[in-house]
């Protein structure tokens, strides 16, 4: 597959600062590929991101989008992106559509045209298919002002896919969404895949929504500490257990002990176990079972492994 975006050592160090913000990181992401960028904050990830959607300047390293380079054709490259940013950047006098509307004139989609009636068929007709996903069709010509939270989030995300983009860049793109529409947006944006090969760029706080990535990079202290899919993470830093406890705990003890596995006794007995293993464990225990649960380990297990091991090593 071809990389659609193409980061190598890539440095940031910000003015009179005594290290880089981002330190020597290479990565690469395929075209269509869903790629989630995680780190705590002051980990460099809003620098990258910054870097990568041509809104500040690298100190060194090379990075390609849609096979432009961010420094000598940044023009070209906004061209190719859609940015959807943590916090808003709409113009509150306008109406809904005239945000929308200037932001494709100025992004070289149609001529100028003063009113929404005088816009091309193609135009109105793709608001009215992003509008109608989000639901806030009914709003387009009401001025930002009137706007809730949510609802200015809808309209950037209508925003930044009108001109179709390679890359949709995503930063935090679901908060003040209320579950409805997170979902609704989700759906949308892996229909955009299918359709259109667009590759999707996220950071989110919410990381049941990485789950589904088809990479997952985390970066601490501006180096990348893990990257790979989500199931790689998950097995290589978290491991599956089952939760188990008897009416007759010291005979369940003990037949544990015989299979020679390790367990831990807390309220209940938890035991460390491999994902192959599992139905044999549960039907080598004789001993009647009062509690019997299996815990599947999330990436949000594995994340968080991660930033506790980072705060140790800084000795936080």
């Amino acid at each position: 597959m071809v990389d659609i975006i193409q980061v190598k050592n890539l440095v940031k160090r910000y003015k009179k600062a005594d290290k880089n913000a981002v330190d020597d990181i290479s990565f690469s992401v395929a075209e269509g590929e869903f790629f989630t960028f995680l780190g705590p904050n002051g980990a460099g990830k809003t620098t990258t991101i910054s870097i990568l959607t041509t809104t500040l300047s690298k100190t060194s390293g090379e990075v390609n989008i849609a096979g432009f380079d961010v420094d000598k054709d940044s023009s070209k490259v906004r061209q190719n992106v859609g940015i959807i940013f943590q916090n808003p950047s709409l113009d509150a006098n306008l109406t809904a559509e005239e945000n929308i509307r200037f932001h494709a004139i100025l992004y070289g989609l149609y001529p100028f045209r003063p009113t929404f009636s005088l816009m091309p068929e193609d135009y109105k007709s793709r608001i009215n298919e992003l509008a109608q996903v989000l639901g806030i069709e009914k709003d387009l010509f009401k001025a930002i002002k009137t706007y809730s939270g949510g609802m200015k989030r809808k309209l950037e995300i209508v925003r930044s896919l009108i001109h179709k983009p390679k890359v949709l860049f995503l930063d935090e793109p679901t908060v003040g969404l209320d579950p409805a529409s997170r979902k609704s947006l989700w759906e949308y944006l892996v229909s955009v895949r299918k359709q259109d090969k667009t590759t999707i760029f996220l950071t989110t706080h919410y990381l049941d929504e990485a789950e589904d990535a088809d990479r997952v990079c985390i970066i601490n202290h501006g180096k990348i500490v893990k990257l790979g899919s989500p199931t790689q993470i998950k097995k290589e830093l978290t491991k599956e257990y089952i939760i188990l406890d008897s009416k007759d705990r010291n005979k369940l003890k003990s037949e544990l002990v015989k299979m020679k596995l390790k367990f831990i006794e807390n309220a209940d007995i938890k035991v460390e176990v491999d994902s192959k293993n599992v139905q044999k464990i549960i039907q080598g225990i004789k001993v009647p079972l009062s509690v019997l649960r299996i815990n599947s380990p999330s990436l949000e297990d594995a994340y968080l492994k991660i930033i506790e091991v980072g705060k140790e090593e800084l000795g936080g």
